[in-house]
């Protein structure tokens, strides 16, 4: 959620039970404001709170020019000294769905995966699994950052319509959009994945009569498999509509129906529900 808009985005969350105190997001909103004047950012968005047993993470994320590809991520731990979230690596995303700890809060500590919870049975060979030289060890650091491009990859949404894909391939963010109606935000296609398309444009092309590639070039979340992995509700009379993944508890979207406010967060312990397709 934008940081210039923290306090009153808030609010929304709160109907979907989640609360920070005020102190807590005026700090925020202050230290947020410095870390994109810093930066240079166009805008910078709170992401969300990753909780650890001796500290949380709270991340955040900006971006110069495309609000898609070129966001660059910080975590902090005290909400005010942001540091660099490094790039995802292949080592973070083999081991973090393995690691069943939490996380510590501190990004340093070193886990042997291995030795927590052996991932794999006796007689299997988890060589199939992983090209190269079988990694054990994962830093906190690089499951933080694996941890935060997985929910982004699942979980992050926003409004059809909110983000326009220009001649050029830059990602903006529409600024024409107005907000979902009642009637259309009642359908998961109104919601799209905010990050590059994983299915062709032909597939997206045939999913929707009204297509329109420079509004529907991501994929939609009503394609999730499998159906009923969102939870879709809506509060204050219809006009606000809160969308709830069922992979990552506590990721929670919000939109204020007919109006261009919008906005998703993350509080929770940084674990998939691995359980989801089991629970039909």
């Amino acid at each position: 959620m934008n940081c210039l808009k923290l306090s009153e985005t808030l609010e929304a969350f709160g109907h979907a039970g989640i609360c920070i105190s005020t102190e807590s997001s005026q700090l925020l909103q202050n230290s947020l404001i410095i870390l994109q004047a810093e930066n240079h950012f166009r805008k910078c968005y709170y992401w969300g709170r990753i909780n650890g047993i001796q500290n949380d993470y709270h991340v955040a994320c900006g971006f110069e020019k495309d609000c898609m590809n070129d966001r660059v991520y910080y975590y902090s731990i005290d909400g005010m000294n942001w540091l660099l979230l490094p790039a995802a690596t292949k080592c973070g995303r083999f081991l973090s769905p393995l690691a069943i700890n939490r996380f510590e809060g501190e990004p340093s500590i070193v886990t042997n995966v291995y030795n927590v919870n052996p991932p794999f049975p006796p007689n299997e060979d988890p060589q199939i699994y992983y090209d190269g030289p079988m990694p054990r060890e994962l830093k906190e650091e690089d499951r933080l950052a694996a941890t935060v491009e997985s929910i982004m990859a699942d979980a992050a949404v926003i409004p059809r319509g909110a983000w326009f894909e220009c001649a050029n391939g830059d990602v903006i963010e529409n600024p024409s959009f107005g907000g979902l109606s009642a009637a259309d935000a009642s359908h998961l296609s109104s919601y799209l994945h905010a990050r590059p398309p994983k299915e062709k444009w032909n597939a997206n092309l045939l999913s929707r009569p009204d297509y329109n590639y420079a509004l529907d070039f991501l994929d939609g979340i009503d394609t999730d498999v499998p159906q009923g992995c969102w939870d879709l509700q809506f509060l204050q009379g219809g006009r606000l509509v809160i969308l709830h993944s069922l992979y990552w508890h506590g990721l929670t979207f919000f939109h204020k129906l007919n109006s261009p406010h919008y906005g998703f967060l993350y509080v929770g312990h940084g674990k998939k529900n691995l359980d989801m397709p089991f629970m039909f």
